[in-house]
């Protein structure tokens, strides 16, 4: 792997400054650089990846043994080797199929909570279940993480589709948040879905634990109106809520994993059993492409490649997610999880720390609005920020179809100027249009100069559907496990969590006067003797 390494910066290094626009002497140079999975266009042509950096990094790929890990990972071996578990969320979107872990079929456990969020879904959204002043009309998710971002994506991402309660989702321990949400909620037609594993998770069981002072407020049995995801029975029933209405997973689906299973039930209860399904039945498809399609026309495969050419051969710190669709403006949020908590790591699987960076810092906002915010820095700033952008051909508002074509307008616009830029004579030329000479022509030309043969990718598709979400995130976490696998990192893990966990529980005593603050830095303990009670 070190020489393929090697040829690939030497070659990065020879084409650095090749204008990306050159490229497109070749007349094939779109299709040639672009791979299809039915309906969906990856079209990665924007990019200073020729056919020799393309070769050296598909071989990369393959030196990594991607497709032995893959197997393995899908055949229910451990490959989260520092918590000794499998990795297994795509089991919860193939049930059909035997999945084996220590031996044993884990399938019909899943069948078997799976149709028991769909009765308890069915039953919610048809009234047999109500609350204790009628019909459920709002749903309040509470959760961090993994229980959070992906379901409070999902939802707002298939809002069209949402026929069901409201679902509202609280995180933050920041007691504004569940306050904010709460207020003007009635009790009494409120269910409360408490996402923790282990039913310990502080921020999570702290906003619970106000939720059921909320609820009992109005209603005479706070915990019959609370349902939990979470594989700790005890600590369920102790809080009172009927094991009927519990929904566990394994330790082989990780939280940032895990929206495909109970951890969903928010969108299930929002969009429908039905539309949660063909939200898996995509997630599958992608899967299956992930398996059986050769690395150069394997979509999570070249995403990843594109991701390695341009942080570890290029040396882009960061990457802008850029959705132009409104409705995934949480999207970049969830993929910051994704991947940072993933592939933020120092060290290797071996032990010894990366003679490379990590993954990237991962940033976004929905067009057109990052357009008129940071869209500057990306085409004038001094920094490269390699763009990706996902757009749909239609939108789900035909009367506002004109809306939406100025919408594709527009993404289409920014990376052609990404690609293009403009130049000092082109600029000149502007500005002499409006009359200007000499030399203020000149010191305003200098502010409008675009650098372009700057990289971007576009992912497209007809339409976000159920199926369609389904795909788009099983592809961004396959891309998260090939480069993990390219790295020589576990991406299943996230240690980096845990200190600064920790270190809070010590220091809300010192906070409250209940301890001393020896040992702490100066700077904590000033900030402790401001900040405390």
């Amino acid at each position: 792997m070190k020489q393929i390494w090697q040829a690939l910066k030497a070659h990065q290094q020879a084409v650095e400054h090749r204008p990306i626009l050159d490229l497109f002497a070749d007349p094939r140079r779109a299709e040639s650089f672009s791979t299809r999975l039915d309906d969906m266009l990856f079209d990665w042509s924007k990019t200073n990846i020729d056919h020799t950096a393309r070769d050296l990094l598909i071989d990369l790929a393959g030196a990594a043994g991607v497709s032995q890990k893959r197997d393995a990972m899908f055949a229910g071996r451990k490959i989260n080797e520092t918590e000794g578990r499998a990795v297994l969320h795509t089991a919860l979107r193939n049930m059909d199929r035997p999945v084996l872990v220590e031996g044993q079929d884990v399938t019909a456990g899943l069948r078997e909570t799976h149709a028991r969020m769909q009765a308890f879904a069915h039953d919610l959204r048809e009234g047999r279940f109500t609350g204790q002043g009628g019909r459920i009309t709002d749903v309040v998710n509470i959760g961090i993480g993994g229980s959070d971002l992906g379901p409070a994506m999902a939802c707002l991402a298939l809002a069209p589709y949402a026929d069901g309660p409201r679902c509202h989702f609280v995180s933050n321990v920041d007691g504004a948040h569940i306050h904010d949400t709460l207020k003007d909620l009635d009790p009494a037609t409120t269910l409360v879905i408490v996402a923790s594993k282990t039913f310990t998770t502080i921020e999570t069981m702290t906003n619970a634990e106000t939720a059921r002072r909320w609820m009992e407020r109005r209603v005479a049995n706070p915990a019959a109106q609370f349902a939990a995801v979470s594989t700790a029975a005890d600590r369920t029933a102790a809080f009172g809520i009927d094991a009927s209405r519990v929904f566990g997973f394994e330790d082989w689906v990780g939280g940032r994993y895990s929206m495909w299973g109970p951890i969903g039930l928010s969108l299930m209860i929002a969009i429908g059993p039905e539309d949660f399904d063909a939200f898996l039945s995509g997630g599958a498809a992608m899967d299956r492409h992930f398996r059986e399609a050769p690395f150069a026309e394997n979509l999570p495969v070249l995403l990843a490649l594109v991701g390695i050419w341009h942080n570890q051969i290029c040396g882009h710190a960061t990457r802008a997610v850029l959705p132009y669709d409104q409705r995934l403006a949480r999207l970049p949020a969830y993929l910051q999880q994704l991947e940072m908590e993933s592939n933020g790591k120092r060290v290797a699987m071996d032990g010894h720390e990366l003679a490379l960076h990590s993954g990237p810092i991962v940033w976004g906002e929905p067009g057109t609005n990052g357009q008129h915010a940071f869209y500057q820095l990306i085409h004038q700033g001094t920094r490269v920020v390699p763009c990706e952008f996902l757009v749909a051909r239609d939108g789900h508002e035909p009367d506002l179809a004109h809306q939406h074509l100025l919408l594709v307008s527009n993404c289409l616009a920014q990376s052609e100027a990404l690609l293009r830029g403009r130049s000092l004579d082109e600029a000149r030329a502007i500005l002499a249009k409006k009359g200007l000479t000499g030399t203020e022509l000149e010191r305003q030309a200098r502010h409008r100069v675009f650098p372009g043969n700057r990289p971007s990718t576009t992912l497209a598709y007809p339409k976000l559907t159920p199926a369609m979400l389904g795909r788009i995130i099983a592809l961004y976490e396959h891309r998260v496990f090939v480069e993990g696998v390219i790295l020589g990192i576990n991406s299943y893990d996230q240690w980096g969590v845990e200190l600064g966990k920790e270190l809070a529980l010590a220091l809300q005593p010192m906070l409250e006067g209940r301890a001393g603050t020896e040992g702490k830095d100066g700077s904590t303990r000033q900030l402790i003797d401001f900040l405390g009670r």
